[in-house]
């Protein structure tokens, strides 16, 4: 505890004698001063107990020492020491009636008792303090690395909650709680992802202090990583501010957390490097190599279905950076499912092997999902821009196929950049129609040296000629059907159909020549 008026009062070398504020000893110290200034208010910072002889006070005064009083009370003096034998061989009345009044514990000092005295016995008892709180704080810190060691993250929340007297809670680096302790505190954990999340948008180390939910209690949020982006965060709930002691327990469990959650960059680039050659065997068509490599690591993810996702940012990428955001993403619902996924920087892309149907395959959905919608207002609202991130996912495959699961996301990926979407799935594209296929500026420019010369002849009002190569082809070629369709006569018809072969300088018995003339006026009916 620290040194407070009533530990003053009962300390036996000192002799203290309260003359007014009896009720209100308990309240601690931080330093005695002295000062003989009429208004010593300027020099105060709250907090001391004010040493005086009243040299230069009118201390019979009961105005002004009413004036005195407030102005130290206003200003935090949590006591006024008044030395008797000195100027006055009593506290004047006035002084006494105003501290009384004002709540402003007043002690008598003996002339025997030194302020020097009183200076030390308040030092003394801070410095007794601080020890037992630097001690409390090394024994706490033993503590939680022995939890650390023997129970993990679990058993380090779990006297961390012990020790500041309140709880605590683990997020993972999507702002999901991974632990709380005691287990009560889950569901008030939960209602604080809001704030966790901005606290991991802001570079580590970072912190902040919000009220919790319903003024349940004071959170302490820490981030916890050494890298830009956090990798995880701490919650502390208490009912009131921490002490020095358990000041000192949070920031271990903060430097023990940091250690656990954050693996070294170099075990990081390790993953990554097997990552890369496991991917390698599996395209190269080698399995049973990738499984033995893979070994525990990644074994269980290819011995069931797999999607292969490839991941690539756009031509004007968003501030931040969206796939490592997204491999936090996938290996954060991985995680906590308890289910093994692949993920593989590959230069300026980002390749994901996730089970099919499991948790990092949903996240990486949901995580695109959001992303799509995101761009869908901003469309609306005029501030969209170029591709941010785009991705291609593989129909579900085996290991024996993953080579072919590649070559479908990267398609799945282009189509995903011709049509300005976040995400394709491959298969997606079997559903739809090849002709959206098709907006592409070299696809559009061939189509329009196709069929300009036929677009010029009409022009001059010579005749019909696209819509009459229209009418015919829809009608594979059958000329009486055609005809009627463009309500002429059949040999009017076959009069157009060979102009059209003579300008074009191509026949139309060519298959080839048919599919590429329908698919340009495909491409153009909408432009024309």
């Amino acid at each position: 505890m620290p040194p407070t008026l009533a530990s003053l009062v009962h300390h036996s070398a000192l002799k203290l004698t309260v003359r007014a504020g009896e009720d209100r000893l308990d309240v601690p110290v931080r330093w005695a001063h002295v000062s003989e200034l009429a208004d010593p208010v300027p020099y105060m910072e709250g907090g001391e107990l004010l040493l005086i002889t009243a040299l230069k006070l009118d201390a019979e005064d009961p105005q002004a020492m009413r004036r005195y009083v407030k102005r130290l009370v206003g200003a935090g003096v949590v006591g006024l020491g008044f030395a008797v034998g000195v100027n006055y061989e009593d506290i004047p009345g006035a002084l006494v009636d105003a501290a009384a009044g004002e709540g402003l514990p007043l002690l008598e000092v003996p002339r025997r008792t030194p302020f020097l005295a009183i200076s030390k016995a308040v030092s003394a008892a801070i410095a007794a303090e601080q020890y037992r709180a630097v001690t409390a704080g090394f024994a706490a810190q033993r503590e939680l690395t022995r939890q650390a060691l023997t129970d993990g993250p679990e058993g380090l929340l779990s006297a961390l909650a012990s020790q500041v007297d309140g709880w605590a809670a683990l997020y993972d680096a999507s702002g999901a709680v991974v632990a709380t302790a005691p287990e009560w505190a889950g569901r008030r954990a939960a209602r604080l992802t809001a704030d966790v999340e901005r606290l991991r948008e802001r570079p580590a180390p970072a912190s902040s202090v919000v009220g919790g939910p319903d003024n349940e209690d004071r959170v302490e949020l820490h981030s916890l990583g050494t890298g830009r982006r956090p990798r995880a965060a701490l919650a502390v709930g208490t009912a009131a501010a921490p002490g020095t002691a358990e000041r000192y327990a949070v920031h271990s469990a903060i430097a023990l957390l940091t250690l656990i959650t954050e693996r070294s960059r170099s075990l990081r680039a390790a993953e990554q490097r097997l990552g890369a050659a496991v991917l390698r065997m599996l395209l190269a068509g080698e399995p049973d190599h990738a499984r033995a490599v893979a070994g525990d690591l990644y074994g269980s993810l290819l011995d069931a279905p797999f999607r292969m996702v490839v991941a690539e940012e756009g031509r004007a990428p968003a501030e931040g950076d969206l796939l490592g955001a997204l491999a936090e993403v996938v290996e954060s619902a991985a995680a906590r499912a308890g289910e093994a996924v692949l993920v593989v920087p590959e230069g300026e892309r980002l390749v994901v092997l996730a089970a099919d149907g499991g948790a990092a395959a949903g996240a990486c959905g949901e995580y695109t999902a959001g992303l799509e919608a995101g761009r869908a207002v901003g469309e609306q609202g005029g501030a969209a821009g170029e591709d941010e991130l785009v991705v291609g996912v593989s129909a579900p495959v085996g290991p024996v196929a993953a080579a072919a699961a590649y070559k479908q996301a990267e398609q799945a990926l282009s189509v995903a950049r011709r049509r300005g979407r976040v995400c394709v799935e491959h298969e997606q594209l079997a559903a739809g129609s090849v002709v959206p296929l098709l907006a592409d500026d070299a696809v559009r420019a061939f189509a329009d040296g196709l069929l300009r010369p036929l677009y010029d002849h009409d022009a001059i009002g010579r005749g019909d000629l696209v819509a009459s190569l229209r009418a015919w082809l829809s009608r594979h070629g059958q000329w009486d059907a055609a005809a009627a369709d463009l309500g002429v006569h059949r040999h009017t018809l076959r009069y157009r159909m060979r102009r059209v072969e003579e300008i074009l300088g191509r026949s139309l018995d060519d298959p080839d020549v048919r599919m590429e003339l329908w698919l340009a006026l495909k491409t153009t009916s909408t432009e024309q």
